[in-house]
């Protein structure tokens, strides 16, 4: 997570920015290795 504050006389600007791509990339990695093994493609996914 990267956090960026902004600050000058008139205003305060904070701006928080989460990248969530590995998380992403990590959960189509488990679903193409369970399509390779012929288990159902969510397993070992958390639902939702």
């Amino acid at each position: 997570m990267d956090l960026f504050v902004f600050v000058n006389e008139e205003r305060c600007c904070l701006i928080a920015r989460l990248d969530n791509l590995g998380k992403g990339a990590t959960g189509a990695a488990v679903e193409n290795m369970n399509i390779h093994l012929g288990i159902e493609e969510g397993a070992g996914l958390p639902a939702g």
